[in-house]
């Protein structure tokens, strides 16, 4: 019942060589692997400047955000036909290994904000906000040598919290759905997939009920939490 109702599967969080540096494969070949797997669409979520982007930071600031848009640009222009939808985002580290996946906003928001990468996140999350953009934080207990876990997450600038990601322990997902869930935050899901043939491919990701054709409408359907969220290729409620 719920795979007719919530038939469009979208993948939140994934990355490609071109702007990650852990990034395996083109942004077109990560658009076939989820496009094989039966999904609707994807959300390229490449490492901003602050993580691990392989942008060259020595470019002009309007470059470096170009290297970004032609990403999913690519993607894009690969799915032209095939009734796939590839969707721009970003994966902000706003300090101490903290990281917000950013849904909702473009080129012209990041050409616009010169130097938005070194914000804190009060002040990153105004702007994404009044842009109409939409913020999760992504894996927020992931505990790894590169991440300070004295530093908590911040619930009062988020819209979601990522509760299940593919490549996070059970209970660093379990700690993130508490997260949510104490703070009234909606919930995704996603890959964190680096590789087109990564065994996230296929088993996270967001399922909605129409297709998410823009930035915009994937924000409206999560702001109305009239979706599904993937866990381990399921469907499951989104809190």
């Amino acid at each position: 019942m719920q795979e007719s109702l919530y038939p469009f599967r979208y993948e939140t969080h994934c990355h490609s060589c071109w702007c990650s540096g852990c990034g395996r494969n083109t942004p077109q070949e990560m658009a076939e692997a989820y496009y094989s797997a039966g999904y609707a669409g994807m959300v390229l979520t490449d490492h901003f400047l602050r993580g691990n982007s392989c942008v060259d930071r020595s470019l002009p600031w309007e470059e470096q955000m170009a290297r970004y848009w032609e990403a999913a640009q690519a993607a894009a222009q690969w799915a032209q036909g095939k009734d796939f939808d590839v969707l721009f985002g970003i994966e902000h580290a706003y300090g101490d290994g903290k990281e917000v996946l950013t849904y909702g906003i473009g080129l012209d928001f990041l050409t616009a904000h010169p130097g938005i990468h070194r914000l804190p996140l009060k002040e990153y999350a105004e702007l994404v906000h009044q842009a109409g953009g939409f913020l999760s934080m992504a894996h927020p207990y992931r505990d790894r040598p590169y991440i300070n876990m004295a530093v908590g997450p911040q619930p009062e600038y988020l819209d979601a919290v990522e509760v299940f990601n593919f490549y996070n322990y059970p209970e660093e997902n379990q700690k993130a759905l508490a997260l949510a869930k104490a703070n009234g935050l909606q919930a995704t899901s996603g890959g964190d997939e680096h590789s087109a043939s990564g065994a996230a491919v296929g088993r996270a990701g967001v399922a909605l009920r129409e297709r998410a054709r823009t930035g915009a409408q994937l924000v409206e359907q999560l702001r109305s939490r009239d979706y599904r969220i993937i866990v381990n290729g399921e469907l499951a409620p989104c809190i």
